[in-house]
């Protein structure tokens, strides 16, 4: 074990939209685990792969980071609760009366929750018209289809601190939490995991004519990295949610998001010096962030956009391309 003062995450990808969330989500639950690390966060784009480079206040271990954000996500993940609610389908009183109960709570520790509620819905932003639910973060791609319920999943992922153990009997391997948040943020993933996901990462998006057989049978399921996705939940509230008219009516996006005549895409900066996660959501929220070279003079290197598509009833996101 090495102790340093900056470590690169050689597991989180740049044309990842999975990866960028897990990155936001790794400088959160650090923050509210141990503050006086003082995360940040820069990309190493002198030495490929591009990779992002976590930068500390002291020398800490790799295995020391992991622990640290695996208690981080339990803490955020108490906020993490719905009710037993499967899908983010509340009318517009239901929001309004919880965003506003939330709000107005006196409990200083209710912050992490309002965050969270913040960059899922709004209840200025509804569908079609007043009986219609709120619409909900562009971010959510699961409404029930395939049993798939994002809710759910949103509360269960940052809950299960890892997953099932690989493989049987004396030779199953079982992760800790900070193990399983290691092989996510420090080795190329392999995606061993049978658990749930949010279809964030771009090798969620399985096609039967890519395939030697049925993408719905077992053998051909994708898994995914539990620890990724832990991440990216935890990560998913420091994009807040930011109602605009557009169209004649009143619709959601986010920091970083956009709708335009080919549906919704998410762009994020690469970035050179290291950055706190409030100065990311700066960055992310710069009205110049989708026009060439216009954050070069804050030493953003280029931005990518993340394409959100639809195959079917299902959706995913594309992986990253710069913007051209």
């Amino acid at each position: 074990m090495t102790a340093a003062k900056s470590h690169r995450l050689d597991g989180l990808e740049p044309d990842n939209l999975l990866a960028f969330l897990a990155l936001l989500g790794l400088l959160r639950a650090l923050e509210t685990a141990d503050d006086t690390l003082y995360p940040r966060a820069a990309w190493d784009i002198d030495w490929p792969p591009l990779r992002p480079r976590l930068v500390l206040a002291r020398e800490v271990t790799a295995e020391q980071i992991s622990g640290v954000a695996a208690e981080g996500i339990e803490t955020v993940a108490a906020g993490y609760e719905f009710d037993d609610r499967k899908d983010l389908n509340y009318s517009r009183k239901e929001c309004r009366e919880l965003l506003t109960r939330e709000a107005t709570a006196s409990c200083a520790d209710r912050r992490e929750r309002i965050d969270l509620l913040a960059g899922l819905m709004s209840d200025s932003a509804i569908k079609d018209d007043k009986t219609e639910p709120v619409d909900p973060t562009p971010l959510c791609l699961l409404f029930g289809q395939g049993h798939q319920h994002f809710l759910e999943r949103l509360a269960g992922v940052p809950r299960e601190a890892a997953p099932p153990p690989r493989g049987k009997g004396r030779s199953a391997v079982r992760l800790s939490a900070s193990q399983c948040l290691a092989e996510a943020l420090f080795q190329p993933w392999r995606r061993d995991d049978p658990t749930f996901s949010f279809r964030w990462d771009p090798a969620e998006d399985v096609r039967y004519s890519l395939m030697a057989g049925d993408p719905t049978d077992a053998a051909y399921k994708a898994h995914t990295q539990h620890g990724a996705n832990r991440l990216a939940a935890v990560g998913l509230a420091a994009l807040t949610l930011v109602p605009e008219m557009r169209a004649g009516r009143v619709r959601p996006t986010v920091i970083g998001g956009m709708s335009g005549v080919d549906g919704f895409s998410f762009a994020f900066p690469i970035w050179r010096d290291a950055a706190t996660l409030t100065a990311i959501r700066a960055l992310l929220s710069h009205p110049n962030l989708r026009k060439p070279e216009g954050l070069k003079h804050l030493g953003v290197d280029h931005v990518v956009v993340a394409q959100r598509i639809s195959v079917g009833k299902f959706m995913n996101f594309a992986r990253a391309r710069p913007l051209s």
